[in-house]
């Protein structure tokens, strides 16, 4: 069929420049170790922190809504898709979180869109730290509010945009908690200080902090103390909590709002019985085995130490999320091709996920990985960098 040819050019670029990258199917359950084209490798670059995925008490929470309710609900949340099982669920979440209300989206990414989306008009501003997730960018080109962009973690950029924004009628600045690409933790004290100073909104996208930092994995905003300081918290319930879905915890006002005028909340159906069960199953998970996270925090300073010591650049990390740093594109995808003949499944990660010569192989260690596991992947480390002469 003609008609895409000038896609096709832009891929065929892609391909010369040794950026295109294929899909990479699992051939088995998510793990510390996982199936690849037949091969046993160790997985570090999956988002499941707590190894939550395949946890029996979620897995059988799954089972029984399915058995009681079906696959499916047939709806959006505001006609017929609204369970009592949704309701009872977002009531734990919101408790969880400390605050008077939750809502429960169908992702992260639609999360930041209906919030930005819905809340904010011309007669507002947004102010977003420069590497916020594409979600947080997108959902901003959604609204018409003016918009400004300070200096990554920047205090006194940001500082200067409050004080050169004070006609709008509200100002909201927005950050990610956790730093998806950098795994810095976003500076979340001093931001509210100044909010407060110059009466602005918070808002904070935990998806790489919840079930990672915090009590029980609440978060950045209980990590720093500032729980009832900050008002709008979004995080995800695909990353740590290991199944699907995104939320905000705020007021019951915003939840209200939002359930009228979220375009994401409005127009998708709801989650199906087996993903809010499992979702809920979690949350009970965090309050009963707090040795995952300590076991995920132990494991980050292992692999982190162990990188560091071989010579690697992980760049600003402050958690899990650990970047090894190569520069080059190219050479950043050829050096996950080499860890993957060696046995460990790290993808590369390049331009436009990350500005252009800040390629890097983005790591994430879980609770599930041994020390014997992580030992195996920094041998396979030393070994692909030598065989490239990146070491």
């Amino acid at each position: 069929m003609k008609g895409f040819e000038y896609l096709q050019e832009e891929l065929d670029q892609m391909q010369e420049e040794g950026v295109f990258r294929n899909l990479i199917p699992l051939e088995s359950a998510q793990g510390s170790r996982v199936t690849i084209k037949g091969k046993n490798v160790i997985q570090l670059s999956s988002n499941n922190y707590l190894g939550l995925t395949d946890h029996p008490k979620m897995k059988q929470a799954a089972i029984e809504a399915v058995e009681k309710y079906g696959a499916g609900t047939g709806s959006v949340r505001t006609i017929a898709g609204t369970l009592s099982m949704h309701e009872q669920f977002e009531e734990k979440l919101a408790e969880f979180k400390h605050t008077e209300a939750a809502l429960v989206l169908q992702s992260g990414f639609a999360t930041n869109q209906a919030v930005l989306s819905a809340i904010l008009t011309k007669e507002d501003v947004v102010i977003s730290d420069e590497l916020n997730h594409a979600s947080i960018i997108d959902g901003i080109r959604l609204t018409k509010a003016g918009r400004r962009i300070y200096k990554h973690t920047d205090m006194e950029d940001l500082e200067k945009a409050l004080k050169e924004t004070q006609d709008y009628r509200t100002r909201l600045v927005v950050t990610d908690g956790v730093f998806s690409m950098d795994g810095n933790i976003a500076p979340l004290t001093e931001i509210v200080e100044l909010c407060e100073k110059y009466n602005a909104l918070v808002m904070v996208d935990d998806a790489h902090a919840s079930g990672v930092l915090g009590a029980n994995g609440r978060g950045t905003v209980d990590h720093f103390g500032l729980n009832g300081r900050v008002h709008i918290q979004v995080g995800t319930l695909s990353k740590a909590i290991g199944v699907l879905g995104g939320y905000i915890a705020s007021t019951k006002t915003l939840r209200d709002y939002l359930i009228h005028k979220g375009r994401p909340f409005l127009f998708s159906t709801s989650h199906p019985p087996a993903v809010t069960a499992a979702c809920s199953a979690a949350i009970d998970v965090l309050l009963e085995e707090p040795e995952l996270i300590e076991k995920l925090w132990d494991n980050t300073k292992f692999f982190k130490a162990g990188l560091e010591d071989l010579g690697f650049d992980t760049g600003i990390s402050e958690t899990p999320v650990t970047p090894v740093i190569i520069g080059d594109e190219a050479l950043t995808h050829k050096f996950s091709d080499k860890l993957f003949e060696n046995g460990v499944f790290a993808q590369g990660i390049a331009f436009p996920t990350v500005a252009k010569g800040k390629g890097r192989v983005r790591t994430i260690v879980t609770a599930q990985h041994s020390k014997e596991d992580l030992q195996e992947a920094l041998n396979a480390f030393e070994k692909s960098a030598k065989e490239l002469g990146i070491l």
